[in-house]
């Protein structure tokens, strides 16, 4: 199955089943929050650019811990890479925001 989100910048980005398998094998954390992930990448707090032109979509969850999604996105077409739960918010504000 592929489930697909649009992103903030209208690209329609797509999460596949292999690969939400190797985000939830490193993270089990995340196995109940597929939908979450989703809309982290359509209503993101804020976006962050990562180091090689991905993005990472952030939204605080609960207090003090954010779900970061790294996504790619293409001209037409774009993809989840992975995503994780942190506290550690310092090491992301490091990075360029490109949205708001």
């Amino acid at each position: 199955m592929i489930d697909r989100i649009v992103s903030r910048d209208g690209v329609a980005i797509r999460l596949t089943d292999e690969r939400w398998a190797h985000i939830t094998e490193e993270h089990c954390e995340l196995a109940g929050l597929r939908l979450e992930v989703m809309e982290t990448v359509s209503h993101p707090d804020r976006i962050l650019l990562g180091g090689d032109g991905e993005r990472l979509a952030v939204r605080e969850v609960e207090m003090g811990k954010h779900l970061v999604v790294v996504y790619r996105e293409q001209s037409d077409d774009g993809f989840i890479i992975a995503a994780f739960l942190t506290r550690r918010i310092r090491s992301l504000e490091k990075r360029r925001q490109v949205w708001p």
